[in-house]
């Protein structure tokens, strides 16, 4: 009889370590590491026999047909997908409990449902009358869905393979389901993995799309939905901030289109309702001549969006003054801090500093750093940024400003929301390329230019 052997998984990111230890060396999580048992076996090669077939290979030239779409008909959702839902593709939704997951895929396969398509919701965490519920809050009852409560792997797959298959299926959570030849325990990396790739070979061999709703939590419990993105197709990560209405469905990964797209919704008593125009509603609450405040024109995948940066500089009492950031990379504030410092002579590091990207949303791009540094310079002087003036541009340790992709598309945007002005970076000298802009700008190449936009004052000691 094969003996049992013991193996330390991290249930955060999958890392195997052959002894427990408090924090993973892999993804630096603490008391995430678990220990499972698995059978052992003798390790087998492939012999002298030989076997298997010939691998039957195709030319790199040929045509492919693309594959069909489900549209939700849900604009957001949509595009952030590349155009609908893929058939036969496999797509995984992670997100923070309670950020809204569930409700946005019942809305989706709710859509779906009325729109002629045959859709299988299967919740792991509710009943069949929870989600019942739910659908009637959502003025969503009437959708032609069928519905199961079940955790079992196999079950899910005889549903898939008997009868006529689903077009759509949805499994909340993956983090629930099992497969009963495993003795690791739901949710163990163990389980995850094997269960979505069960579930999606058989998936794929009937040509259904299938939604896995991936939890994930700060202290690494349950495992994380990364140790499965290089089994699904596309990975869309739900953000938000639970002070605020907003979340943005945010894509990682996308095998059928654009990766860096946003969807903007808002959480409202029917559920998550789109929102067409998110620059307009983040900047609805801006008041203007305000010291600390300018305006992003930044840009999510291929979608302009105008956010309000927000930066307090206050006297520090401590011998360590405090960097607190929302919305952004603190290591890049700590450079444009130093850059302000070392190249344009504003001291900064006796004073505390509060940075924060109005609205909830998140800002990765580094066309943020002029817009940063404009709201620092505005709250050290305590001058506001001129009015209607949008700002974007990367600021490099020496100083000069960097131009960043599509700033036809930034300006655009602005333009539209009423902006006149702009401050942008200056492009290439050997550039010969001449371009017509929608509003005023003023082009600079080094940050001193916009510090000259203030009058620096010197703290009283």
């Amino acid at each position: 009889m094969a003996k049992s052997k013991t193996s330390y998984t991290c249930q955060s990111c999958g890392a195997v370590t052959s002894k427990w230890s408090g924090k993973c060396e892999s993804c630096g999580e603490w008391n995430s590491i678990t220990e499972e048992r698995i059978e052992s076996s003798i390790p087998k090669g492939l012999g002298g026999r030989k076997g298997g077939q010939r691998l039957d290979a195709v030319p790199l030239k040929g045509k492919t047909e693309p594959k069909p779409r489900h549209v939700t008909g849900i604009a957001e959702l949509d595009r952030v997908t590349g155009g609908g839902l893929v058939t036969g593709s496999a797509i995984l939704i992670g997100g923070d409990p309670g950020i809204g997951k569930s409700t946005l895929l019942l809305q989706a396969v709710c859509k779906l449902a009325l729109s002629g398509k045959s859709c299988l919701y299967v919740s792991g965490e509710e009943a069949v009358d929870q989600v019942r519920l739910r659908a009637q809050r959502l003025g969503l009852d009437n959708a032609p869905v069928d519905l199961a409560a079940a955790t079992s792997v196999r079950d899910i797959i005889a549903s898939m393979e008997d009868g006529d298959p689903p077009d759509i299926l949805v499994i909340d959570s993956i983090q629930t389901m099992y497969v009963d030849t495993i003795e690791s325990a739901p949710g163990t990396v163990t389980q995850v993995r094997t269960s979505a790739q069960e579930i999606i070979r058989a998936a794929k061999r009937r040509g259904i799309c299938v939604l896995f709703v991936g939890h994930v939590t700060k202290d690494g419990q349950i495992a994380g939905p990364r140790v499965l993105e290089h089994l699904v197709d596309a990975v869309l990560y739900f953000e938000g901030d639970r002070g605020h209405q907003f979340r943005i469905l945010r894509t990682v990964k996308n095998r059928f289109g654009p990766t860096d797209e946003i969807g903007v919704f808002e959480m409202a008593q029917e559920g998550l309702v789109e929102v067409t125009n998110p620059s307009e509603l983040f900047l609805s609450q801006r008041q203007e001549h305000v010291a600390g405040s300018a305006v992003l024109a930044g840009l999510e995948g291929t979608r302009p969006v105008l956010v309000e940066i927000q930066a307090l500089v206050a006297p520090s009492a401590l011998g360590n003054p405090r960097r607190a950031v929302i919305g952004w990379d603190s290591s890049r504030l700590a450079m444009v801090l130093a850059v302000l410092e070392a190249r344009c002579g504003i001291t900064l590091s006796d004073s505390d500093i509060f940075l924060n990207v109005a609205g909830g949303i998140r800002i990765t791009e580094p066309a943020a750093d002029l817009a940063v540094a404009a709201a620092l310079i505005s709250s050290q002087t305590g001058q506001p940024v001129p009015t209607h003036t949008v700002f974007f541009g990367e600021v490099g340790l020496s100083g000069e400003i960097r131009t960043v992709s599509q700033p036809d598309v930034r300006l655009k945007e602005a333009a539209k929301l009423g902006f006149n002005q702009a401050m942008i970076p200056a492009p290439p000298k050997k550039s010969k390329k001449t371009s017509k802009y929608p509003l005023q700008v003023r082009q600079i190449d080094h940050l001193d230019d916009l510090v000259q936009q203030f009058t620096i004052k010197k703290r009283a000691a």
